[in-house]
């Protein structure tokens, strides 16, 4: 008798305890899942950004930046290389005349070729983009009449849509086009900023994508202050030998086949491109757009090249500065 009350005892036991781990686990979860964070609210954004090259290099990795933060973008790239606000303009007008002029259609969505018109008219765009060629963009008479010609054709057709500027980044230190290497330190980010920041005011722009401020912002720290490579001659290279560059946030030196070369290695010239943005460059551009656009915590997202490694932490910080306000010591 009493081994089965001992038996009977040794259940209750084992039931009363198991009971209580199951409570104790529970708890446990519901007290997890009150303190996760509520879900991404899923964003849908049409952005539709008018300008060139630069414009690419800005948005190349966007895309899948979005699409790995859960949101939903339709993007359209009216880039043409090398078109200035007075080109886009003007096309826009030839448009208007001869709508299957091949100089009206400049532009390509959903693989069909398109006046800026057609562009315009393509999606209900929630935001159209516009910026200054690089090589025109700190000369502020260069955006006179045409940004605001090009601002009042642009609300004609999108009126719903806002209109931003896209402010683009200086050239590296060391490009020697237009002379640009002997002007002071930062001149040319000042320009550029100054004249985004005038002709905004002057058509009533409210935004500008900071861009060039997260450039600068980088380019003002240790991190990634540009410099040449101490073991590399420049004066002297042997193909098909590169210097190493990790700071640089544009294009860099690369060996490029001359005007009418024959692709023979030993023919090809060591071009430096120092405007256009490399891949660090790129996705610095990209991040700014993300936390300009869907107003999320860049810092957050977990898209990250591969080639950056842990470097590209650095740049999502300087993207959330520069979005938040946070102006480069070299700020006009």
């Amino acid at each position: 008798m009493k081994i089965e009350i001992n038996k009977y005892v040794d259940s209750i036991i084992r039931y009363t305890a198991a009971l209580a781990v199951a409570m104790c686990s529970l708890a446990l979860t519901q007290s997890v899942h009150a303190q996760a964070p509520p879900s991404i609210e899923k964003k849908s954004l049409k952005i539709l950004g008018i300008g060139n090259s630069f414009l690419k290099n800005a948005t190349n990795m966007l895309p899948g930046i979005v699409k790995d933060s859960g949101h939903e973008l339709i993007l359209g790239v009216a880039a043409p290389g090398g078109r200035t606000i007075q080109n886009h303009y003007e096309a826009a007008l030839l448009g208007e005349t001869n709508p299957e002029d091949p100089k009206a259609k400049l532009y390509e969505y959903n693989k069909q070729k398109m006046t800026l018109k057609e562009m315009l008219t393509a999606e209900k765009w929630d935001y159209v983009t516009i910026q200054q060629s690089s090589p025109t963009s700190f000369k502020i008479d260069t955006y006179r009449p045409y940004a605001q010609n090009l601002y009042d054709y642009i609300k004609k057709y999108t009126p719903e849509a806002e209109l931003v500027f896209h402010q683009t980044w200086a050239w590296r230190p060391d490009h020697n086009r237009m002379n640009m290497d002997r002007n002071p330190p930062g001149f040319m980010y000042q320009e550029l900023t100054r004249n985004y920041h005038t002709i905004a005011k002057e058509l009533g722009i409210r935004r500008i994508i900071p861009v060039g401020n997260a450039f600068q912002l980088a380019e003002e720290t240790p991190e990634w202050k540009f410099a040449r490579d101490p073991d590399f001659d420049y004066n002297n290279p042997k193909y098909p030998e590169l210097p190493k560059e990790p700071n640089s946030l544009n294009g860099g030196f690369a060996w490029r086949e001359p005007t009418g070369g024959d692709n023979d290695g030993a023919d090809k010239v060591f071009k430096l491109d120092g405007s256009h943005a490399n891949g660090a460059g790129s996705y610095l551009a990209a991040c700014v757009w993300y936390e300009f656009f869907f107003e999320e915590d860049v810092r957050k997202i977990t898209n990250n090249p591969g080639f950056l490694g842990e470097r590209s932490a650095s740049l999502r910080e300087f993207a959330h500065q520069a979005v938040n306000g946070t102006r480069p010591k070299a700020f006009f």
